[in-house]
């Protein structure tokens, strides 16, 4: 007997669900932070990524050569294809460079932001290796693009120059999480103590309403890798893509980047984060 077209197709197999995810960030070649991290972070948590390029950055994790930025326009065409053809659950941005490309990426995302998806932004300014990543004029548009997100994930000196204050104690990076997200409004903040010379690594979480949650792991000496900041926010965004509370997402991003920071190569002079699933879980 000839099995039905109504047969076939109940015969097929169940495909698993899987969510999307888009990173808007720059281009890595050395593989260890920017689109690179971020594909790397969404395969281990089983997220599908998806990208938006929006500069070229020639580096490896000792120092950046050049940045060569996508013009706006063509960033803008890559995040509308894949808003057109994906069902994207939950948007990151990483390096955006310039006011030019914040506003082509904010005016992109309008259709999705007022959908409800959840928007993480990683406020990249300056890289490890102290080379500037954000032009000054472009300061302006990002605080206005921040308006918009769910979370915000600056590091102890981007929270300061977006606080307009020194960062030297886990009390002022408190405060300054608090300030911030009443001050913007809309998303939550959370600042990542890393850079403190404390024995934990504590990272803050404030939302606008002032409720102040505290995520920590004990620090890992002598190790600084690139890309950390990159990963967690790319955890997060895998988390709240997956239908996790941004409390939870937090958690797993804390989880996961403690986990590749312990579990790092060591190739040639640099230190890398370890992306890799592991079969203990993280």
């Amino acid at each position: 007997m000839i099995p039905s077209s109504r047969q076939r197709e109940t015969s097929r197999p169940r495909l698993p669900h899987v969510p999307v995810v888009l990173s808007i960030a720059g281009s890595d070649n050395s593989g260890g932070a920017g689109i690179q991290a971020d594909l790397k972070t969404f395969t281990t948590l089983g997220v599908y990524g998806t990208t938006a390029v929006t500069c070229v950055v020639a580096e490896h994790p000792g120092r950046v050569l050049n940045i060569t930025p996508i013009p706006p326009a063509r960033v803008a065409d890559q995040i509308r294809l894949v808003l057109e053809a994906f069902p994207v659950a939950a948007i990151k941005t990483g390096m955006l460079y310039s006011a030019e490309i914040i506003e082509a990426v904010t005016k992109a995302l309008e259709p999705a932001l007022k959908a409800g998806v959840p928007l993480v932004i990683d406020p990249v300014m300056v890289a490890s290796s102290g080379k500037v990543l954000l032009k000054k004029d472009a300061i302006r548009a990002l605080r206005q693009f921040i308006a918009l997100a769910t979370v915000v994930t600056p590091n102890r000196d981007e929270t300061a120059l977006l606080w307009g204050k020194p960062i030297t104690s886990l009390p002022e990076l408190d405060r300054a999480a608090v300030e911030l997200a009443r001050g913007f409004g809309g998303p939550s903040i959370l600042a990542k103590g890393g850079h403190l010379r404390t024995g934990q690594a504590v990272d803050v979480l404030a939302s606008p309403e002032g409720l102040l949650q505290n995520f920590q792991a004990r620090r890992i000496p002598g190790v600084d890798p690139h890309g950390t900041g990159c990963t967690y926010s790319a955890a997060i965004t895998a988390g709240l893509a997956k239908g996790l509370t941004l409390t939870e997402a937090v958690v797993l991003g804390k989880s996961f980047i403690t986990r590749a920071l312990r579990r790092r190569f060591e190739i040639g002079e640099y230190q890398l984060l370890n992306h890799l699933p592991c079969s203990g879980g993280l």
